[in-house]
């Protein structure tokens, strides 16, 4: 029932407090009546109330006891006793075999007493005990309403209640109070539009200050025209704050029953909640059954062989498709209203809403496959499968699904429609087969690369090659010094690492190098990336310079638009006037919509003859990784490759294109930006989420950093340079050049485009309980935009960047109630997360940071990658808006913060109206972290004797050789945290050498890896030039590709690829020496050891 509560005074800022007796309510139909009169209201007796336990023990008595080391078991022992006020039968209840004489005879142990304490404790808890702790108190509990559970308002020691944990966590968003709480059996729901969920909901007080209104965020409280006009909604609140839902209408248990609460921690409830989505009966104590937990096994740095490489991530990309698959199939979308349109290829398309997307948990792309079903009563039973064709976007927040066949679709019927996520295995089963190639095929890739890539200890090779006399290539720019010394060095190393920071013409570079390759080697050159946005960029480029290329999709994403479309296979093959049958076949399939038979099997021998030919004679073939494992590849040989935005790919995804005849691969990417997405918890912890391009640097693989950015104000580029690029950033283009004194905006410091914008308005979690928003940012950034389009900015010009998908469509739909300017002009600015934006650029980019709050800690923000991201995308002009205190609590944000307060760009007030913050930054208590630490979640050795299959995990990790500990000697140069200012005048414009400690540490005498653009100290370029080596120089003798032990020690190194022909094969090198001799490899290979498949 939809109610008004009433309220006689305030509870801190936003709490209402008042006792039961002064609530009064209000129904749906505004017909008040009293909670005595219009309720009636039964009040337990005391009869009625169940006893609780008490655990007050005769503590003279039991220091009497003589305990062994079993009996003070930590593992048993509890911190606090359970709630419940005392009863003297206590002893007679629980223990009725014990007396106070047992004590003294020690006949009875402590934790015989605390068994039995907790049996009875399970067997006396009323039902609406919190499932977490046990707490019952009525007034303090409420029942979810999706899976029939109580839940408690008491933190615990979790940073939120137990009953806003389990919402979040269970993704139920429906409560209803108890029947003895203050306000009786009551479930919270809008007064306007009876919408109950709790996310959603706040409260307004009535002017006349003695009821409250429950309204829900949008679209009820977001409008003025409510069925009462009494209610100011601009003082809406929600019900819950800093994840707890307010204390007037759940309170909050006293200290007293919290200490006497049955203790639980957040991982405990972590894994309690998965074992409810199995079994909705479990307990705390099934934790503890063996199997519950089951942790994969780590990554590791270094691997025996790819049959243990494939051993450790097999398991892993069959969690991940288990884990999607689960996920996919969970998300059916019900009672949706579908609109039916036809497309130009006389195919049907239904738009609709899908209103499960927001939680971001299910990731919709252009060319997934849903199921979409009728079960309505105008029509008979339907179901047709199609292709997204178009997800939601700041224009419509719709999905069209191209349907695959037209008959029998009731496009007369607008309601009872479902959907349902078609999951595929495509590429996970690609991953699992190149990982099997690896380990099973001699000819998968070189033996070279094989070694490098499972991190056995080998000298680089370089190769003997013709340099060009030119490194540009033609159609595309010029290239700067770093960017040429990239290119030579890729030119003659079979593995090279680029990294390209924000702005430094990765792009261009990978096309220049895809250009050489082609020119200078025989064959295809293989282009691939994670993302078909990324491949179509590179493609682009590539095409540019003259070369022969051919774009091969999905055939799910070959009715999509694209502005390479005619570079795409299926657009050559219809295009391909030699084939006058095929062209006929073509133009009848798109007039009937279908062929017969025979004439689609003639269609299709044709097509595949075609394709066959047009891959042939291709110069650059381009897809993305997982679409490397095509069929229509299958019988190609890729002697050299290149992945671009390598460090987006999880390692599985990058051996696809490896394992196809691979003797030369080119990564390029930036480990220092966002990294690999894995949905699946328990394989990210395994090591997952770091890419192989990272792994390859820890494994002593320098890459090779562009240097000069193009992008971004050189007041833009300074702090991230100084923090995450150890100052190496040098700025191709000048001040002047990056500001537009036509703009009238208000920046502190004219000639410097950047503000850090003071808000303090609290964040509150998003309608789907997975996110955040803060409707305080939100309204300035309306503000902020408003302000850039009366100053003649366009909407394409300005990008809104947030980490949360709640806030992201929370500005979308504020700016569409709220702008003050046409509509249309905030519907075209790009609002978009985070991750999102990585690769792409605005001329101004507005960061909402969101979190603000007490208790909680800043989230996403604290990754320094995604800060790194969020930091770059601005061409022109920057504004933040954030809680600095909040922020200030992270020590990177504090250096952040100290950065923007020295130049003068930390503001507080109005936006016509900004002044100086006054607000002190005291330096967090976490110092900024040891190199390593920040940017990575496990640790390795880079310098010191690690044992094959070492884990990730612990201390064997860090180990160097016997008897000593490489501790204090590690490193991770690439890490950005790897130097710490001493202040915040250390982030200058200048910080290199001098303001930064320098980052190239020095472990037992050895240097580590870097990133470097001084190709002098990568090969020799001058010695090589002129020289051509065989292709056999590229290759090993095979015969060491299957072995199955290995010492760790180290490999002996060979100094070019031609003497690694010298390996014998029985663990050794003929002619071959190492630094240090003791340090050899050995290996028994034995056929009869192959693993079978």
């Amino acid at each position: 029932m939809s109610q008004h509560y009433g309220f006689e005074h305030f509870d801190g800022a936003s709490n209402y407090g008042a006792s039961s007796s002064e609530y009064s309510s209000i129904d749906s139909s505004s017909r008040p009546y009293s909670q005595t009169n219009g309720q009636k209201r039964t009040q337990p007796s005391t009869a009625s109330r169940r006893h609780d336990l008490d655990l007050d023990l005769d503590l003279e008595a039991i220091s009497d006891l003589h305990l062994t080391e079993k009996d003070l078991d930590p593992s048993r022992s509890r911190a606090h006793a359970h709630q419940g006020p005392s009863s003297s039968n206590y002893d007679n209840a629980v223990h009725p075999h014990l007396t106070h004489g047992d004590f003294h005879n020690g006949s009875a142990t402590l934790s015989d007493i605390e068994a039995n304490a907790d049996l009875a404790l399970q067997q006396s808890l009323p039902e609406h005990a919190c499932a977490y702790c046990g707490i019952h108190n009525s007034s303090c509990v409420v029942k979810c309403l999706i899976c029939n559970k109580w839940f408690c308002n008491s933190r615990g020691s979790t940073s939120g209640s137990h009953i806003v944990n389990h919402l979040v966590r269970a993704k139920h968003k429906e409560v209803c109070l108890h029947s003895e709480s203050p306000l009786g059996e009551t479930t919270p729901e809008c007064y306007n539009c009876g919408a109950k969920n709790v996310f959603l909901l706040g409260f307004i007080p009535a002017k006349s200050e003695t009821v409250v209104v429950l309204l829900c965020r949008q679209p009820c409280a977001a409008m003025s025209n409510s069925k009462d006009i009494i209610w100011d909604t601009s003082q809406w609140s929600p019900l819950i704050e800093d994840r707890c839902f307010l204390t007037w209408l759940v309170k909050v248990p006293s200290e007293h029953e919290q200490l006497r609460a049955r203790p639980i921690t957040l991982q405990q409830i972590n894994r309690l909640e998965e074992l409810w989505k199995d079994n909705a009966n479990a307990s705390l104590e099934d934790l503890d059954k063996p199997g519950v937990e089951e942790e994969p096994n780590s990554v590791l740095l270094r691997y025996e062989d790819a049959y243990q490489y494939q051993n450790i991530f097999g398991p892993l990309v069959k969690m991940e498709a288990d884990y999607d698959r689960k996920l996919k199939e969970s998300q059916t979308q019900q009672d949706l209203v579908v609109r039916w349109d036809q497309g130009l290829n006389q195919k049907k398309i239904a738009w609709m809403m899908l209103p499960k997307l927001e939680s971001g948990e299910v990731r919709l792309a252009v060319g997934d496959e849903l199921k979409l079903r009728y079960r309505g009563e105008m029509a008979a039973p339907w179901e047709g499968v199609g292709h997204v064709i178009k997800i939601p976007n700041n224009v419509s927040d719709e999905v069209a699904l191209e349907l695959k066949r037209a008959d029998g679709v009731p496009d007369h019927c607008t309601h009872n429609f479902f959907a349902d996520f078609v999951w595929k295995a495509t590429s996970f089963d690609r991953m699992q087969s190149a990982m099997k190639t690896f380990a099973v095929e001699e000819q998968s890739l070189s033996g070279y690369i094989y070694h490098k890539l499972l991190g056995h200890e080998i000298d680089n090779a370089t190769l003997r090659t013709t340099m060009p006399k030119r490194f540009s290539a033609p159609g595309l720019p010029e290239l700067n010094h770093s960017q040429v010394n990239a290119v030579k060095s890729v030119l003659q190393k079979p593995l090279s690492l680029i990294q390209g920071p924000p702005g430094t013409g990765k792009t261009v570079t990978s096309a220049t190098i895809v250009y050489q390759l082609s020119k200078m080697n025989p064959g295809p050159v293989l282009v691939c990336a994670p993302s078909n946005v990324a491949v179509d960029q590179l493609c682009e480029k590539i095409h540019m310079t003259g070369l022969k290329v051919v774009r091969l999709t999905a055939k799910s994403r070959e009715a999509l638009d694209s502005p390479i479309s005619f570079l795409t296979l299926h657009e050559q093959v219809a295009n391909n006037d030699t084939n006058i049958e095929l062209q006929k076949l073509i133009q009848l399939k798109n007039e009937q919509g279908e062929l017969s038979s025979s004439d689609e099997r003639k269609y299709k021998a044709l097509t595949r003859a075609c394709e066959k030919e047009i891959l042939s004679t291709a110069d650059v073939i381009c897809c993305t990784c997982v679409g490397c494992g095509d069929p229509r590849l299958a019988k190609i040989k890729f002697r050299t490759v290149l992945v671009d935005e390598a460090t987006q790919a999880a390692e599985p995804e990058c051996m696809i294109p490896l394992v196809m005849g691979c003797k030369q691969v080119v990564f390029v990417g930036d480990h220092l930006q966002l990294g690999p997405v894995i949905m699946n918890k328990k394989v990210a912890r395994a090591g997952a989420s770091q890419s192989l391009f990272e792994r390859l640097i820890m494994l002593g693989n320098r890459p090779i950093r562009l240097q000069v950015q193009y992008r971004m104000h050189p007041c833009l580029s300074e702090f991230p340079s100084n923090m995450f690029y150890e100052g190496t950033l040098q700025n191709g283009v000048t001040a002047p050049e990056r500001l537009r004194k036509d703009v009238d905006f208000p920046w502190p410091v004219p000639s410097l485009p950047m503000l850090f914008f003071q808000n303090l308005g609290q964040e509150e979690i998003s309608s789907s309980g997975t996110s955040f928003l803060n409707r305080t940012e939100a309204s300035n950034v309306e503000k902020i935009v408003t302000r850039f389009f009366k100053a003649g900015v366009k909407p394409s010009q300005i990008g809104i960047v947030t980490p949360y998908e709640g806030q992201r469509s929370y500005i979308v739909n504020h700016m569409q109630l709220h702008g003050v300017l046409k509509k249309e002009l905030y519907k075209d600015v790009e609002v978009a997360s985070v991750d999102a934006f990585q690769g792409r650029e605005k001329d101004y980019i507005i960061l909402s940071c969101v979190r603000s709050n007490e208790h909680q800690g800043i989230g996403f923000l604290s990754d320094p990658r995604r800060l790194n991201v969020a930091l770059t995308r601005a061409r022109y002009g920057l504004v933040i808006l954030g809680n600095p205190k909040v922020l200030n609590k992270h020590p990177l944000w504090h250096y952040l913060l100290a950065h923007y307060k020295e130049k003068g760009c930390l503001v507080e007030g109005v936006l016509s109206n900004l002044q100086p913050s006054m607000m002190q930054f005291p330096k967090p208590r976490r110092p900024l972290q040891r190199p390593g630490d920040l940017m990575a979640r496990h640790r390795h050795d880079l310098a010191g004797d690690d044992a094959y299959g070492a884990s990730r995990r612990g201390p064997s990790s860090g180990t160097g050789p016997k008897g000593h500990s490489n501790e204090h000697g590690f490193f991770r140069t690439h890490d950005p945290m790897s130097y710490i200012p001493s202040d915040a005048q250390s982030v200058t414009s200048l910080g290199t050498q001098a303001t930064y400690p320098s980052t190239h540490l020095s472990v037992g005498g050895q240097h580590g890896p870097y990133a470097s653009s001084i190709v002098s100290q990568d090969v020799d370029t001058e010695s090589l030039a002129g020289s051509i080596a065989p292709p056999a120089s590229i290759t090993y003798s095979q015969s060491d590709r299957l072995h199955r032990r290995l010492s760790l020690s180290s490999m002996s190194g060979a100094s070019d690829m031609t003497s690694l022909d010298n390996y014998k094969g029985d663990g050794s090198y003929a002619g071959g020496h190492d630094d240090d001799a003791g340090s050899t490899f050995s290996a028994a290979i034995s056929q009869s050891s192959f693993t079978t498949f």
